[in-house]
């Protein structure tokens, strides 16, 4: 895919709310190395404890990456419906990593289904906050504009245990996470759920995310009016081919922030 050029706030005017992503745009992820090693002894235990003794720590590992391999292949897929479904931490555990088990160790993860999935956010990414982000939320805040954090995530708590860790909770009006709300980006209701909360019309925020196909086309779905990409890694990996383009492109929160700045205020 072709990078947009960035874009100044020409055009934009002035948003009654941002909406942000959570991955690649409130914060930076990086994979753990050996994180399935890490969470396969601890679902080993588990199954253990509970009587099932038929699979090794490594026949658990070898599931789990295939788990996730098969996971991500569904979250691509699913770029492409109008109006998608989140995966819940039953299907995740149950279909893609212990659909061969036998029935025991099968029961037992699903039993165990949320606090798994909640324990593979911790273990599998370590996130740091993007360069200009809290600038940003506090300058938004000072001109009452709310920013809301709108993420798919197969775990929110995840996220919302690092937001209220690092402080950024009290500087976000709302957290709306697919698993909680049991659809998923590109979905638009994602982006209207956000805006029914916070009072505001689509038409009079921005969306601001990492990907194209779940992001941009997401904004363009919800009738945002204005779609931001900040570019992250990954960013233009895209899966297929997306007609949507950004408004505006930005490289981290200070660019968000300048962006901000510059917008006048519009007619409500």
């Amino acid at each position: 895919m072709t990078e947009p050029a960035p874009a100044s706030a020409a055009g934009l005017t002035r948003p009654d709310a941002i909406l942000l992503d959570f991955g690649g745009v409130l914060v930076e992820t990086r994979t753990r190395p050996g994180w399935t090693a890490v969470l396969a002894k601890e679902v080993h235990a588990l199954l253990v404890r509970g009587g099932a003794h038929a699979l090794s720590v490594g026949d658990v590992e070898a599931d789990i990456k295939a788990g996730a391999a098969g996971d991500k292949s569904w979250k691509n897929a699913m770029s492409r419906p109008f109006a998608p479904v989140e995966m819940t931490h039953v299907q995740f555990w149950r279909d893609y990593v212990a659909a061969d088990w036998p029935a025991p160790a099968r029961q037992a993860v699903v039993a165990h289904a949320t606090p798994l999935c909640k324990r593979m956010g911790e273990v599998r990414q370590e996130r740091i906050i993007r360069p200009g982000i809290p600038e940003l939320l506090d300058a938004a805040a000072g001109m009452g504009v709310p920013c809301a954090v709108v993420s798919n995530a197969l775990s929110g708590a995840v996220h919302r245990d690092f937001t209220a860790a690092t402080g950024l909770a009290d500087k976000l009006a709302l957290e709306v996470y697919s698993d909680e709300a049991g659809v998923r980006k590109p979905n638009p209701e994602m982006i209207w759920i956000a805006t029914r909360a916070l009072d505001v019309r689509p038409e009079r925020v921005w969306y601001v995310g990492d990907n194209f196909d779940r992001d941009v086309l997401c904004g363009h779905r919800a009738g945002v009016g204005a779609t931001v990409l900040m570019v992250a890694k990954g960013t233009y990996d895209v899966p297929f081919e997306i007609r949507n383009r950004p408004d505006a492109v930005v490289d981290d929160g200070h660019g968000l922030l300048a962006l901000l700045t510059d917008a006048p205020e519009g007619d409500r």
